[in-house]
């Protein structure tokens, strides 16, 4: 990969990471404003051990100091196109950058890559805006809210009705534990996945996860007895915990399982000193945007934004779109064993 240049006076170069950048690298994402747990170099990892795609994390330095950074991984399949995004299977990416001139020298050099790939587009997904000059979606939003360090005060800042459904789950006897049982959570998943009509990673990826972040990442079980009635597995990022990759069995509903999982997810974390929940992204109007919205946490919006290379418009993977209803009732209707062994051949395409 070349490396570019603002000018000779300034200094600034964006080069691609190597492995001796890691740690400089995570230092300034901790550090910046806009700096998220999707940024983290870890991704790196995760997506080549993962899923085998090719990544371009690109880092902008001046006089020897990261001024910016900028994850990049290929999505290429001949089912979904041809992406390069920051950052495909996260909600949040786009580069992060100390100033406009830093910022702007990333975003040409993840164009030149994108123009030199042939891609159909380059995708950035951001909580603010980046390029408001390209074609951007407004599909998705965010859930982030302050949570207290007092169980009662979060409890009563969830709305009555909610706040019901978790007492449900109390009352019913459920219990909480947080360990690395990949297993029993990908059972609660991917479940959950296949009853939404979607296809579900490998259990692999989420062991890679755990792998590569280590106490970063933590994972939450709720018990109906002994068995396990829903699980999720969290991320963990300066004062934030973002509940990420999660679902319940057959039982959950019933039970109050999902709402008494995200209430003891909560809890835990404020009891640690977490101060953000960032209960991620959901398409608009959606029946994961209401489960949200019962909790109390407004839709902030997300801006995804887009670099048309050989796409002529923004690309519609989304299961909203009409064109995958068929696929989607019909995975729903797949045995849970069929769709845990084709799943994770399609979802390593849908970054």
């Amino acid at each position: 990969m070349k490396d570019v240049s603002s000018g000779a006076s300034s200094g600034l170069v964006v080069r691609a990471m190597e492995r001796d950048d890691r740690e400089r690298w995570d230092a300034f994402v901790e550090s910046a404003a806009d700096g998220t747990f999707f940024h983290l170099a870890g991704w790196q990892d995760v997506l080549e051990r993962a899923f085998g795609h090719r990544t371009y994390f690109l880092l902008a330095e001046e006089d020897g100091a990261v001024c910016g950074v900028l994850p990049l991984a290929r999505v290429k399949s001949w089912l979904f196109g041809d992406a390069l995004s920051s950052l495909p299977f996260c909600v949040y990416g786009g580069p992060v950058a100390r100033d406009a001139t830093a910022r702007n020298a990333l975003v040409s050099r993840a164009c030149e890559i994108a123009d030199e790939l042939g891609v159909d587009h380059l995708e950035f997904r951001s909580r603010e805006p980046c390029r408001p000059d390209w074609p951007a979606k407004d599909l998705y939003v965010t859930f982030r809210r302050a949570i207290s360090d007092s169980d009662d005060d979060n409890m009563k800042a969830i709305p009555r009705k909610q706040r019901a459904m978790v007492r449900k789950g109390i009352k019913a006897g459920l219990t909480s534990v947080r360990d690395d049982d990949v297993a029993s959570l990908y059972q609660c998943y991917s479940e959950s996945v296949r009853n939404l009509g979607t296809p579900v990673f490998s259990a692999r990826y989420l062991e890679i996860l755990a792998e590569v972040f280590g106490e970063r990442v933590e994972i939450t079980r709720v018990l109906n007895g002994d068995v396990a009635a829903a699980a999720v597995l969290s991320f963990r990022f300066r004062d934030e915990i973002l509940p990420y990759y999660g679902g319940g069995g057959v039982h959950a509903r019933g039970l109050a399982a999902n709402d008494f999982l995200y209430w003891e997810v909560m809890r835990r974390a404020a009891a640690e000193g977490i101060k953000v929940f960032d209960y991620g992204r959901s398409k608009r109007d959606t029946g994961s945007y209401r489960f949200k919205k019962h909790w109390g946490f407004e839709p902030e919006p997300l801006h995804y934004e887009y670099y048309l290379v050989r796409s002529k418009a923004m690309p519609n993977l989304s299961p909203t779109n009409p064109k995958y209803r068929l696929f989607i009732a019909v995975w729903k209707r797949l045995p849970l064993f069929l769709s845990r062994m084709l799943g994770p051949r399609l979802a390593r395409y849908l970054g």
